[in-house]
């Protein structure tokens, strides 16, 4: 037996052992996401300039900092929008990764350039609320096209991701604090009423994104228990022309079989799948859930006509 005494792995050496393989961008994929990311980063650029800064309406994030110091202190908000992001960047480019931190950079970029050109521009209206829910709508447009590419255009989500690692918050929990105490400091900088105008437009834009970023096909997973899911499955191929799976199941109270019809559908279909069910078994347990992201499979759709 040796005497010599057993060495102990540093934490991470296992895993730092295996090799990682990380997906090399083809010259496309590379083209693709920064034509995305320069046309969302445009779109904000517009909001900004065109329909919020000069009707006094801003943003929440490094924006809202950004739209506020430039009224405070005459320096066009593009500097700001760059210097206060440089931070930002340094740490996503540690946590998130290089090509991610490399994908805001340019957004962040694009998006201080053009404000600068579409500050001599006037407003494209003076009625505070048009100018509110159309700056949202392109705000939230590009801002969600600039994430689909693999970008940010503001610091708050990173330090978001950060606080979520110490805290029992969830990204969004913070990222809506954050922003609760800027949007809300637009009342002491310009009005009350253009902070509440600024809620409005931040809303929308919210909304906005998840729309851009989800689509407006939106899917929905359908899990059915029912004695007759031979008829329901058959009929829902027939009548709508989705595949089904067949699940295996047990039920935890009586402990009988169960067989558990699985499906995906978008949201037109749900109404007419409730009819198909209701028609096989009205006695049928139906359960209907949200998806974000449907890839793989034989999920399209069959010709049904």
């Amino acid at each position: 037996m040796s005497d010599a005494a057993p060495t102990l792995e540093p934490p991470g050496a296992i895993k730092s052992a295996i090799p990682v393989h990380h997906h090399k961008q083809t010259p496309l994929e590379i083209v693709r996401r920064v034509v995305l990311i320069t046309i969302g980063a445009i779109l904000v650029g517009i909001a900004l300039e065109i329909f919020l800064v000069n009707n006094s309406i801003i943003d929440g994030g490094v924006t809202g900092i950004s739209i506020m110091s430039s009224y405070l202190s005459d320096i066009p908000i593009g500097v700001f929008l760059f210097i206060l992001n440089l931070p930002f960047l340094i740490l996503g480019y540690r946590t998130i990764g290089k090509t991610f931190a490399l994908s805001t950079l340019l957004g962040v970029a694009i998006l201080s350039i053009s404000t600068a050109l579409l500050h001599p521009l006037s407003p494209f209206t003076d009625d505070i609320l048009l100018a509110a829910v159309f700056g949202g709508i392109f705000l939230g447009a590009g801002t969600g096209i600039v994430i689909r590419a693999g970008g940010s255009l503001d610091g708050t989500e990173i330090v978001a991701i950060l606080l979520n690692r110490k805290s029992p918050f969830s990204v969004g929990q913070v990222v809506m604090f954050i922003n609760f105490f800027i949007l809300s400091s637009a009342g002491f900088v310009y009005s009350w009423d253009r902070a509440m105008f600024s809620m409005i437009a931040y809303y929308i834009a919210f909304k906005v994104i998840d729309l851009t970023i989800e689509g407006f096909d939106e899917s929905k997973s359908c899990w059915i228990i029912s004695e007759q899911h031979k008829e329901i499955g058959d009929a829902i191929t027939a009548r709508l022309g989705r595949g089904v799976t067949y699940l295996h199941g047990e039920g935890g109270y009586t402990g009988d079989s169960k067989k558990v019809i699985f499906c995906v559908i978008n949201r037109l279909e749900e109404a007419k799948l409730k009819t198909i069910v209701g028609e096989m078994d009205p006695g049928a347990f139906l359960a209907v859930g949200n998806i974000h992201d449907v890839k793989g499979g034989r999920f399209k759709k069959k010709d049904i006509h």
